[in-house]
């Protein structure tokens, strides 16, 4: 009877060191539940930049209004019938009185 009981109880202890310790223990259950959350909350903000981008990409695809907008913003283009003004401030942006 006590070999029985002994076998039970490092049964016992194997399975324990499983639970707590070895592959597939709770530890690293918890942890890789942590790792997927954070990948689900990564995925979710790269989906909305995607779909940020793919309008933008449709927009210029499909309309003159947004190429014209870009050019101008970013390229600095004007049409032919349009003046350009560029005010310069002064250095150090104090103004001047009179």
């Amino acid at each position: 009877m006590r070999w029985w009981l002994w076998g039970l109880l490092i049964l016992l202890g194997l399975l324990q060191y499983r639970l707590w310790m070895g592959d597939g223990s709770l530890a690293e259950v918890w942890r890789l539940h942590g790792q997927v959350e954070a990948q689900k909350e990564e995925n979710e903000r790269l989906r909305e930049r995607n779909q940020a981008l793919d309008a933008e990409v449709q927009d210029l695809k499909q309309g003159q209004a947004a190429i014209e907008e870009r050019a101008r913003e970013e390229l600095g283009m004007i049409r032919k019938d349009e003046t350009f003004y560029q005010i310069v401030e002064e250095p150090g942006g104090e103004k001047l009185d009179e």
